[in-house]
């Protein structure tokens, strides 16, 4: 998609296409609002800037439409929009041992349990490993600074999806 094709959409469509970046949807609404763009740089630049309006219930509207990690179910069925595009932010996972990919399962779990949504992580350029040795580290975070750590990493996600959309 260029970015003429983006501005030139209908409502229902340009949202469609933003939901394929964050699920939330003040954050979808908002960048369908913005259009017309002038580039990319400005997608992204409003991206960022409408993200950091955003507040909690917005938060978890995102979260929620992520795979969770390591679980190759979850890949597979959760919000198919966004499949192709998570299944390659995920990559790692899927040439990790049954092992860690079975001890992310398990972090997430407990992670879930402590924080409310799943363990948010842009997973770009990360091994399995290094995810599973951040989650074990994240876990111990207070609520407040994880959600915070996890905003900012759904929005580097954000970020590496509109890239995506437009390569």
């Amino acid at each position: 998609m260029n970015l003429q094709e983006l501005n030139e959409l209908n409502e229902i469509d340009a949202k469609e296409v933003f939901s394929r970046c964050c699920s939330a949807s003040n954050w979808v609404n908002d960048m369908v609002k913005a259009r017309p763009f002038k580039d990319i740089d400005a997608v992204q630049a409003r991206a960022v800037k409408v993200w950091r309006t955003m507040e909690k219930p917005d938060f978890m509207e995102a979260f929620d439409g992520h795979p969770k990690i390591g679980d190759p179910e979850s890949l597979a069925d959760k919000y198919r929009n966004t499949h192709a595009l998570a299944s390659d932010e995920q990559s790692s996972v899927e040439v990790a041992s049954e092992e860690v990919i079975h001890k992310l399962a398990i972090a997430n779990q407990q992670y879930k349990q402590k924080f409310g949504y799943i363990f948010i992580i842009c997973a770009t350029g990360k091994t399995a490993d290094q995810m599973l040795d951040l989650i074990n580290r994240r876990i111990y975070n207070d609520p407040e600074s994880e959600l915070a750590i996890a905003a900012t990493e759904q929005q580097k996600i954000t970020a590496i999806r509109i890239s995506v959309i437009f390569s």
